[in-house]
């Protein structure tokens, strides 16, 4: 049938965190980039196709305050110290705990508009402690190293830091908008 395939497109980075993990032993900090492609319908907050960014630390007495350290620092840097942030928890598969990680809308300034869906908050990105089952799955000895990861779409970052009310601006290529940039 025509559109049937056996070919998934990855759908996260994250699987790169587990290779690397196979093949290094802590200390672990890294960073990897990569697209990805979501079943997504194009909209103001959703593009089927972005780049997305994988954090992962894994030390010897590392915290869920490191992990919140990090992603404040990162948010305070990227979208200014008027910019709120919080953490909601959320549910992924290799951390525990997880949570997802709202910044305050630049675009209405957290009022409500039509970008943030009227809640004054935009998810920016998901993270967690990581699971110790992970760390025994890679040969990590979990009892002696903890970490964390976190995964962020780069358009998404883009479009806040800039205060773009849809992220399709980012993908229609119309030189006039780019130019402001």
């Amino acid at each position: 049938m025509l559109g049937d395939s056996d070919v998934l497109l990855r759908t996260q980075t994250s699987g790169m965190q587990v290779h690397y993990m196979e093949q290094n032993k802590p200390p672990i900090y890294m960073i990897c980039p990569g697209t990805v492609f979501r079943p997504d319908t194009p909209d103001a907050n959703h593009l089927p196709q972005f780049t997305q960014v994988e954090g992962l630390v894994v030390d010897e007495g590392i915290t869920f305050g490191d992990l919140k350290g990090t992603l404040d620092y990162f948010c305070r840097e990227i979208f200014g110290k008027d910019r709120a942030t919080r953490y909601r928890p959320h549910f992924f598969p290799f951390t525990e705990p997880s949570c997802e990680v709202d910044v305050s809308c630049g675009v209405c300034h957290g009022k409500g508009c039509r970008f943030c869906k009227n809640v004054g908050w935009l998810e920016i990105l998901g993270c967690g402690m990581v699971d110790p089952n992970v760390f025994q799955y890679v040969g990590i000895d979990p009892e002696k190293y903890t970490g964390f990861a976190f995964g962020i779409g780069v358009e998404r970052v883009a479009a806040l830091r800039y205060d773009l009310p849809d992220l399709r601006m980012l993908m229609e290529g119309d030189m006039r908008f780019l130019r402001q940039f």
